[in-house]
């Protein structure tokens, strides 16, 4: 029964793993990548984030890769005291996601 019980957890994590496919980019690789001309810059972007929500402050900012694409993932605190995290095509500048954290 134990290792019936090890093979699914093993299976599970393995599925886990596969479906969240997601790498965060060190701050080398991120200006190598914008010196290409591959993704915006992130003053951009970030702009565009905070245009939405006029008087929220940063509270992080990450470039992720998530299946071939390259993501701008940005939590703001607005002035409501409400945090809303915000995902960005860093390619395109693209709104993905603007949810309540």
């Amino acid at each position: 029964m134990n290792t019936l019980t090890a093979l699914f957890a093993a299976s599970l994590i393995g599925l886990t793993a596969s479906l969240v496919h997601a790498r965060d980019l060190d701050q080398d690789e991120a200006l190598r990548l914008r010196q290409r001309g591959v993704i915006l810059p992130l003053e951009q972007l970030l702009q565009q984030a905070l245009d939405r929500y006029p008087g929220a402050k940063l509270l992080e900012a990450d470039l992720e890769e998530k299946h071939e694409v390259y993501i701008y993932e940005v939590e703001l605190l607005t002035p409501s005291g409400v945090v809303r995290e915000i995902a960005l095509d860093a390619a395109t500048g693209r709104l993905l996601k603007d949810k309540e954290d």
